[in-house]
């Protein structure tokens, strides 16, 4: 449920830039199987980046291992980068986060973080792309 009107790209462009995985998560709310996506126990340092526009959204300094399976975050980089949408699928009440960027969807936030913030950003590892410090 990516928020094509605000992207700069069509969806014809996205299709060929994207794996299928990040189309469908980006653009169509999608979500990757637990466990699989490349970030969920990554530890080097760096920015986790929007997939599609590339705007910097989560630092390494903020992640943790909440032992779900996704990348998890306690706050973005700033405020302003995250946007925020009720999500009633599957029967439950979640938050749905998305870049603010160019709407595309990252995952959801759930207020049961162990860190101070309280916050957990439970977020696609195909939404994402980390630079790190090194590159």
């Amino acid at each position: 449920m990516g928020n094509a009107e605000n992207s700069v790209e069509s969806n014809d462009s996205l299709r060929e830039r994207l794996t299928d995985q990040q189309y469908k998560c980006t653009q169509e709310a999608d979500t990757e199987v637990p466990f699989t996506g490349i970030y969920w126990d990554e530890t080097r340092d760096g920015t986790y980046r929007c997939i599609v526009c590339d705007e910097p959204l989560f630092s390494s300094e903020s992640k943790f291992d909440s032992g779900c399976g996704w990348p998890s975050f306690d706050a973005p980089i700033r405020e302003g980068t995250i946007t925020f949408r009720s999500d009633h699928s599957f029967g439950m009440l979640r938050t749905e986060t998305l870049c603010m960027s160019c709407g595309a969807h990252l995952g959801h936030i759930f207020p049961d973080g162990p860190t101070p913030t309280g916050d957990r950003y439970c977020i696609n590892s195909a939404c994402i792309n980390l630079e790190t410090k090194e590159s």
